[in-house]
């Protein structure tokens, strides 16, 4: 486990947690007998607690809240365990201005966007209202729980945004691939139609040639049937005539 990258929530000094495997002596596990005080007779009312220890108790009932709301950081380095927890000292206002100072800084060498979806924006932010949770909470628990409430809740919803967000996308995704798959079926048939109708194209110019050479054909003999038509009606014509005239030479001697 890597050591953690710097952040805008403040953090105490790292701690080294040790593990002892030292056996403790015999003699440093016995106990020791101390004298009994002499028997009380009479009733003696409790000392009051100082304000330290109740100051103590407090501070301490605060560290554990905060540990609940921001927990501790650990890492390993080599065999060695390191924890740091947030700082429990409470913050004045050039704290705030020089978080705002920080926040702006680390957005501008971080490159992150100004607007849109910008991952490292959320970050910093998110970083950055950890510590203003942290220094309200110093103040007073309740008001620091309540803004806890108010960051989970945020978090929900941006889970919830991004599980739609990513299921629209795998939608899409279908829709994109099943159009994507229509298309293709789509053109295979528009390219089987135009070679049909390309195949169709070809027989239309076949039969056309076709029709053309048999009107040419039959232009042709037609023209020979009537030469010949008239030909014929001519040796008539002349045949008729010369018959004609030869009655006509028969019955004149005789008149």
């Amino acid at each position: 486990m890597i050591r953690p990258a710097e952040s805008l929530l403040k953090y105490d000094n790292a701690v080294l947690v040790t593990r002892s495997t030292e056996k403790k002596s015999v003699k440093a596990r016995s106990l020791k007998v101390s004298p009994q005080p002499p028997p009380i007779t009479s009733p003696v009312p409790p000392p009051p607690k100082p304000k330290c220890l109740e100051a103590d108790a407090n501070k301490q009932q605060m560290e554990e809240i905060l540990n609940v709301i921001l927990p501790p950081r650990e890492w390993m380095e080599g065999s060695q365990m390191w924890v740091q927890k947030v700082s429990s000292t409470p913050s004045t206002r050039m704290d705030v201005v020089h978080l705002q100072e920080q926040l702006d800084l680390k957005l501008q060498q971080r490159q992150a966007r100004e607007t849109g979806i910008c991952p490292i924006r959320r970050e910093l932010y998110s970083q950055c209202f950890d510590e203003l949770i942290r220094q309200v909470t110093i103040n007073c628990a309740e008001r620091g729980l309540l803004l806890l409430r108010v960051r989970d809740e945020i978090l929900m919803t941006i889970a919830a945004y991004q599980t739609l967000y990513e299921s629209s996308v795998a939608f899409g995704m279908r829709k994109a691939l099943l159009s994507e798959q229509g298309k293709f079926e789509i053109e295979k048939k528009v390219m089987v139609l135009e070679n049909e109708k390309k195949d169709l194209e070809r027989q239309l110019n076949e039969q056309k040639t076709k029709c053309e050479a048999i009107e040419k054909r039959e232009a042709e003999r037609r023209q020979v049937e009537e030469k010949k038509h008239m030909d014929e009606i001519q040796f008539l014509k002349r045949t008729n005539q010369q018959l004609k005239a030869q009655l006509e030479g028969i019955i004149s001697p005789k008149k």
